[in-house]
């Protein structure tokens, strides 16, 4: 039987601080991760309760090989879409696109990568976006 372990296989970053889109304009700029050491990344973004039903939350993966001169990921180098990892206009339902976790996924092959999350809307809905690095390249990961 394979290891249940992911604990001593993974590590988890802070991609946004934890807040209210819209409350500081219609976006959110995410923390620059490093993936020196791991093959691969997963974003995780959690929307907190949407009730404006024009609201719609894009999130933008961006990376390079150095800090200074990121670039929009190009699709072939990401698991899932942006598209599906935000949020569209409509009616709202919890769990769906309310009050949800969606997540999208990195392996191209720069050391450096960000998302980012826009909205069309000023309500403050909250955000978070937690990096979760993932294959490294020495196991375990120290917690």
């Amino acid at each position: 039987m394979a290891s249940r372990d992911i604990h001593s296989n993974i590590d988890a970053i802070r991609g946004t601080a934890p807040i209210a889109v819209g409350t500081t304009g219609t976006g959110q700029t995410g923390i620059i991760v490093d993936t020196a050491g791991y093959e691969g990344v997963e974003f995780i973004i959690g929307y907190g309760a949407i009730t404006a039903t024009n609201a719609v939350f894009t999130p933008v993966i961006k990376s390079g090989s150095v800090t200074g001169t990121l670039a929009s990921v190009a699709d072939a180098n990401l698991l899932g879409t942006e598209s599906g990892a935000g949020i569209a206009a409509g009616t709202r339902t919890a769990g769906t696109n309310s009050s949800v976790f969606k997540r999208i996924g990195y392996i191209g092959a720069d050391r450096y990568v960000q998302c980012n999350v826009s909205s069309t809307v000023t309500a403050a809905v909250p955000v978070s976006v937690v990096a979760i690095l993932g294959h490294p390249r020495n196991a375990p990961v120290a917690t």
